[in-house]
């Protein structure tokens, strides 16, 4: 037997999947490590914590490989995007690892947004303008690090750099360059108007490849380190979300992916780039000839996993001898839909799509005496899946009506959840009965690049299963009138957003 690993190097956490040649899931491993986080937005990765996480799964998927009779053809990679290291001439890191989720670029980018060049950076690049962006991260470091800045030979994300350890090559796929805000979709190559502004050099910055490129040569600290044959060949892949679209075959833009775990995702596959004229959407590469158009949003599970935690009756938890969530479950199906009257903004982590301001905060609306913890939950889940229609809308606005819309995610294990995101959305929704979606993405990009499938597409046979969830008429009809709502609050309060969050970082200050 031979063997994939796919690998998903993620925010808190590293995953491996070893699958067989026919992309079955033989085994996956899982290794966890520090978001290092504080009241100034800051969210950041030691990089070499994630290194040793990534090389300890991949060492742990492949003791469950018999690789005496078979062999690995492959390791092929899926992670989160938008982080930026400072290496010095060794390529040593001068910095731990912004994440994606560090907001501290918040005025850079909130300034950069509201000029003239802010537009043309966006249709160039196809990268909102917000402080995820590693290019509003590094003028963030030019004006609050200089001496840093000015110390740095190059500037690395965490997968440049995890190749660059691997490899002793500096290299990264084009999939997440086109995550950083510099670089230009049209020329698929670095943009000089977005490096002037971030004050780097083309030759600070990895080489960008194709997504399908093999790497092989593993450094003997490496090889001995994951215990591998040192020829395995490693493919770049791509960023996390563009191989979830690829791993549940929504390669085409009449079929809408939609993600929903700790945050959320929308995003649609097309073959050429599109920009959002009202600049709601992203625009980047899966691979050459490939782009992933969507909205990523900071609020999905985390906002219900806190409602869970402060709006579910602790004596009933034990009462009733149910796990809290299984309880919360339970008592939002008792709820109709509409919550008796109440909209929740879910904003609890500033927001990215569809409105693209890190100060938004999340309120509820319409709470009146009559109002009870179980309206609340319902309203938290319905704010979630309001949130997620927004920016539905916006990509069948820009790319047209889809066929059809494939959700994966932690939230597939409630199924009130999934019924509720059908009714939201007004349409059905597929749900794969296998999660691992970027892993099995990563897998197939690897097939391709070593001539076992000739398209991406071949990923269509390696799909299991799907339930699908049909909306129920009577519940559309309610949430059509609370959406427009809805969005109504979400404008209105949007003035008092910056206000209110630089009322709290005071207070947390003091």
């Amino acid at each position: 037997m031979n063997y994939f690993i796919g690998v998903d190097v993620g925010t808190t956490s590293t995953k491996a999947v070893l699958y067989n040649e026919h992309a079955q899931v033989l085994t996956q491993t899982k290794q966890g490590y520090p978001l290092y986080r504080d009241a100034s937005g800051m969210a950041e990765q030691n990089p070499d914590e994630l290194v040793n996480a990534v090389e300890k799964v991949i060492h742990d998927a492949a003791q469950s490989a018999d690789l005496t009779t078979g062999k690995l053809l492959a390791v092929s990679f899926s992670s989160a995007n938008q982080s930026v290291i400072l290496l010095d001439e060794n390529h040593q890191p001068i910095t731990r690892a912004m994440t994606w989720a560090d907001t501290r670029a918040r005025k850079v980018a909130s300034d950069l947004k509201s000029s003239p060049e802010g537009k043309q950076i966006y249709i160039k690049t196809g990268t909102p303008i917000h402080p995820m962006s590693p290019l509003t991260k590094l003028m963030w470091l030019n004006a609050e690090m200089p001496e840093k800045m000015a110390s740095a030979k190059y500037v690395a994300d965490i997968k440049s750099y995890l190749f660059y350890r691997l490899f002793n090559v500096f290299r990264v796929d084009i999939s997440i360059a086109s995550c950083t805000g510099m670089l230009n979709i049209e020329t698929a190559d670095w943009d000089s108007q977005a490096l002037s502004l971030a004050h780097v050099t083309p030759e600070q910055l990895p080489e960008i490849v194709s997504g399908t490129t093999q790497q092989v040569g593993l450094t003997k600290e490496a090889q001995t380190a994951m215990e591998i044959p040192g020829d395995t060949p490693f493919i770049y892949g791509a960023f996390d979300g563009a191989l979830s679209n690829l791993g549940v075959g929504a390669l085409s833009k009449d079929t809408v992916a939609i993600t929903i775990g700790t945050s959320a995702a929308v995003r649609v596959v097309t073959d050429h780039p599109v920009i959002d004229p009202q600049q709601r959407l992203f625009c980047y590469a899966v691979d050459n000839g490939l782009w992933v158009i969507g909205g990523p949003l900071n609020n999905g599970g985390d906002v219900f996993q806190w409602a869970v935690e402060h709006l579910v009756d602790a004596s009933a938890v034990q009462n009733e001898n149910m796990d809290a969530y299984a309880l919360a479950n339970e008592v939002i199906a008792g709820v109709p839909a509409g919550s008796n009257g109440l909209i929740f903004n879910p904003y609890l982590g500033g927001e990215r799509a569809p409105i693209w301001n890190a100060n938004a905060r999340g309120s509820f609306f319409g709470l009146s005496q009559l109002h009870t913890r179980a309206d609340m939950l319902r309203a938290v889940m319905e704010g979630i899946n309001m949130n997620i229609n927004s920016v539905f809308q916006a990509v069948r606005n820009l790319v047209g009506d889809p066929k059809s819309v494939t959700a994966t995610g932690g939230f597939a294990q409630s199924a009130v959840w999934k019924q509720m995101l059908a009714d939201v959305l007004n349409c059905p929704v597929e749900i794969p009965n296998s999660f691992e979606s970027g892993c099995l993405g990563a897998i197939v990009m690897a097939m391709k690049s070593l001539g076992i499938v000739d398209s991406l597409e071949a990923v269509q046979q390696f799909i299991g299963e799907k339930e699908v969830c049909k909306p129920d008429s009577e519940a559309v009809a309610v949430y059509q009138k609370y959406q427009p709502v809805f969005e109504q609050v979400q404008e209105l309060l949007s003035p008092a957003y910056a206000r209110m969050a630089d009322l709290q970082q005071k207070t947390t200050n003091h």
